[in-house]
């Protein structure tokens, strides 16, 4: 039975919870406060579920997690009826299972499609939130769970002569559902992220000629992608309770298939790392890789022997020279960014019809009608693919506007870098949640279970609020100052402090630079914020309810 009600744009329609964002976090929170009873309501901008996998669509999409781990735990039948074809599932069938988990647990009724919300502001007298649309919808609720992604406010940078240009244009979160032809096409790609590593082997079996805008390569590993082996589905499915509890002792809420060798790379002869650095090649993704010996991660004369192998790698890989050493990743180190994985990424760049074009020596400095102009030549182009990223962690909740406590905006108080507590709360805006927000592990862990984790942190706090009759909760700057010290310290040890990239905003140009990501790994991070609750959340703002409470009751 649907709890949302008809739309009324004069009327704010009132509800206990309202949910943003459609994704994997947020539908397991709608499917959650269904279950207690809760008058909740979900507004997605979007035409379907699936968040990330609904928007990025672009040919060659996939995830870089197993797809047996890369799923819902909350539910055993759905756990075993479920079935992926791919070791990496692709963009479609991660979409389909994201409609098939809607459907399955009914959960569209209460999903607002098309809504995009542009309006956050705090109620002091009645301690609740106004959250207002696009499309001049109102919403009041007590508590606000954004569940608006990391990776959801798509970047292109704004270069001179724009409206000029007279081909395509795509952007890769943007990607037509009818699909692109560019069949036979001078496409020029700019960006060579993760996104642009998947892309390219795509764009080039059909492009005429494929143009590669390559500002900084990235470290990449062949992901030896396969048709998911039956006998191993079933040896997961059968062991999914105990799997699903040993995840969340990971570093990254990851299960790594290869053991790491628990060594350093110094207690091997320069023959024996060779021989181990080749299997684990062989063998492992980027997440598995990087920690084939226990120090690459932090020692910085360690990391430089990982990578120089890699980069030997892709000199191997890639036939021309010169092009080989553009594809070098050499201002930062292995690991500073997340590893790529690939399917014949490198090898695209010895086919006759594709060209790479290094826009670090030489910018891109305006568009023409006719394409792009870099500072030494001009490319002509039917068509521009951007793979130029997000305004990551931080973009999706900024531009809803919120307005917190006193009339403060969230974009001042976060002017000089977010600042949250656990990135599940931010002071001065209280009773709002976010779920994989700027200070969490976000995507530096597997993201569909760090967010039910997440999710039931939210809910059990909002219980807790409602036993103890409290209208009003939030953080402190004390508590963020305190979270802020762990953030540092941890990334202090890593090589993410060492690289310029979007973890730290380094791709928005104006973007405060602050590492955006929690690093310390997931459990640490998970035994902090339990212990928080533990102890009745100490520190942090509690008002006591002067209005009724809100419905509903765990099951």
């Amino acid at each position: 039975m649907s709890t949302s009600g008809p739309a009324d744009d004069r009327t704010p329609q009132r509800f206990d919870v309202v949910v943003i964002g459609a994704g994997f976090s947020g539908m397991y929170a709608l499917h959650r406060l269904r279950r207690q009873g809760r008058r909740v309501v979900c507004l997605e901008a979007g035409d379907g579920v699936g968040g990330t996998w609904y928007w990025n669509r672009y040919p060659g999409a996939r995830v870089d997690i197993e797809s047996m781990q890369y799923s819902y735990s909350f539910d055993e039948a759905l756990q075993q009826e479920w079935s992926w074809s791919e070791h990496f599932a692709p963009q479609p069938e991660l979409e389909a299972y994201a409609n098939h988990v809607a459907d399955r647990f009914g959960l569209r009724e209460d999903i607002r499609f098309g809504t995009r919300v542009h309006e956050l502001t705090f109620n002091e007298i009645a301690d609740e939130w106004r959250v207002g649309t696009a499309s001049g919808e109102c919403f009041v609720a007590a508590y606000v769970i954004a569940a608006t992604g990391s990776l959801d406010v798509s970047h292109v940078p704004d270069w001179p002569g724009s409206e000029r240009y007279q081909g395509e244009t795509y952007h890769t979160s943007r990607w037509p559902k009818e699909g692109v032809d560019f069949a036979g096409k001078r496409v020029g790609l700019i960006g060579t992220g993760s996104t642009g590593i998947q892309l390219t082997p795509e764009l080039a079996a059909s492009a005429g000629h494929l143009t590669v805008f390559q500002r900084t390569p990235n470290f990449s590993l062949p992901s030896f992608n396969r048709e998911l082996d039956p006998e191993y589905e079933r040896d997961w499915k059968e062991h999914y309770a105990q799997r699903r509890k040993e995840v969340l002792a990971t570093h990254g809420v990851v299960l790594m298939s290869n053991a790491s060798e628990q060594r350093s790379i110094f207690d091997y002869t320069e023959a024996e790392r060779e021989g181990v650095m080749e299997r684990a090649w062989n063998a492992r993704n980027g997440l598995e890789f990087i920690r084939t010996f226990t120090d690459t991660s932090s020692d910085p004369e360690a990391n430089a022997i990982l990578a120089e192998f890699v980069r030997n790698k892709i000199r191997g890989i890639v036939h021309d020279p010169e092009t080989a050493e553009l594809l070098c990743p050499k201002t930062y180190p292995i690991g500073g960014k997340r590893i790529c994985v690939d399917s014949g990424y490198y090898q695209t760049f010895n086919r006759d019809n594709v060209s790479l074009v290094d826009v670090r020596s030489h910018p891109i400095v305006e568009m023409t009608e006719q394409g792009l102009r870099t500072s030494d030549a001009e490319h002509e182009l039917d068509m521009i693919v951007f793979a130029t990223g997000f305004d990551a962690m931080t973009g999706s909740m900024l531009k809803m506007n919120p307005t917190g406590v006193g009339g403060v905006r969230l974009a001042d108080r976060w002017a000089d870098g977010p600042r949250t507590v656990f990135g599940l709360t931010t002071a001065g805006f209280p009773n709002l949640f976010m779920v994989h927000g700027p200070g969490s592990p976000s995507v530096l862990a597997q993201m569909i279970t760090v967010g039910e984790w997440q999710v039931d942190w939210i809910l059990r706090t909002i219980d807790f609020l409602q036993e103890n009759q409290i209208s009003r909760f939030g953080t402190t700057t004390e508590l963020e100052d305190e979270w802020a010290a762990e953030v540092e310290a941890v990334a202090a040890r890593t090589m993410h402090a060492r690289t310029d990239s979007w973890y730290v905003g380094a791709n928005i140009p104006g973007k405060p630079r602050v590492l955006l990501m929690y690093v310390g790994g997931f459990q640490r991070y998970s035994d902090r914020c339990t212990r928080a609750a533990d102890e009745g959340y100490v520190g942090y703002v509690a008002q006591k309810r002067l209005t009724p409470s809100i419905t509903g009751s765990d099951n």
